[in-house]
Parts: structure tokens; sequence; C-alpha cells
């Protein structure tokens, strides 16, 4: 049903996950100006969780949906792009799976975060609209990412993921 992931799950040491089904992001890569992969990379507004930082657009999974297809409409609420203007490459659970807390039955278990690769399917970044959870949206070079004040969460998937993109993208055809 649309809109029955909006809400709470159980984390790790007494946390608590945005998301009852999970959650997933989608880490769009572009070729841009000077021929460099870029990112897409989304500074979060600071009333959103972990806001100020920057990460992927992305949010809670419903429950009829992959976690492409979340990482999709996620990205296309956030950002204004189109599904069809992307060619998804591979996923990778980047966190969790948590189990449900018996002391906090009210929140959901199995929480897991689902980092969605994809690239631009004509190559060039997109044009952006952000919406009201993005301070800025920005075509990032994959080299550069670092250098933002990260999500904490994200920056610790950050060189698995920027390895499995330079992995990727060298396998595929653009």
């Amino acid at each position: 049903m649309k809109g029955d992931g909006d809400g709470w799950a159980a984390g790790p040491n007494g946390t608590a996950m945005w998301g009852r089904n999970g959650a997933a992001g989608l880490l769009l890569i572009a070729t841009g100006p000077e021929g460099d992969r870029e990112v897409l990379m989304q500074h979060r507004a600071h009333w959103t969780n972990n806001g100020g930082t920057w990460a992927l657009p992305g949010g809670a999974r419903d429950s009829h949906e992959t976690v492409e297809e979340a990482a999709l409409r996620e990205a296309s609420e956030e950002t204004g792009i189109s599904p069809d203007e992307v060619v998804l490459i591979d996923a990778h659970t980047t966190a969790g799976p948590f189990p449900a807390d018996p002391a906090r039955p009210e929140l959901a278990g199995g929480w897991s975060y689902t980092t969605v690769i994809a690239r631009v399917a004509d190559g060039a970044p997109l044009a952006l609209t952000p919406n009201e959870e993005s301070l800025e949206l920005r075509w990032v070079p994959v080299g550069e990412v670092g250098e933002l004040p990260l999500m904490p969460a994200f920056a610790r998937t950050w060189e698995f993921l920027s390895a499995e993109v330079a992995r990727t993208v060298s396998m595929t055809d653009w």
C-alpha cells in the first residue's frame, strides 16, 4: 500500500531507523563535462534525519515495492528525475538487517538499507528539481564525494560504494 513504509523500525543499540519496511537510496552516476564520473548528491534539509549532511536521495520503502522501485520513487520525489532516464546496474544492502527489539514492540523489525547503483541513460548529468527535503542537489565528481560533510551512515559505506562504482561502471556499456 502506498505510504505504508512511513514510520520507525528498530535499529542497533536502541536506535530507531526511518522506514517500517526498510529504506533504499539511489547512487546515480553520470559523465560530467570533463569526462569524469559524477554522483548525484543531496544536501539534506535541516529538519530531516541527519539534516545538513550530504547523502544519496532515498527513503522509506513501501511494502509492495522492491528496493529498486523504492530508490527510483524516492529519487524522483526528491530530485524530479524520471525513472525512464535511469538504467539500473546493481544493488547492495549497506546497513542491516536489524532484528526487532522486544523492549520496543511498536517498532518494526528487519530494517535494512539498500543502495541501488544506476547510471543516467544518456550519460549526461540530468537537470534537477529539489523538493523540501533538500537544501541542494549537486552532481559531484566521485573523487570529491568524501570531502563533503557526509551523513554518518553514508560515510561508513562510501569507500565500499565508490569501489563498486568503479567496478560496475567499467563493466557497463555507456
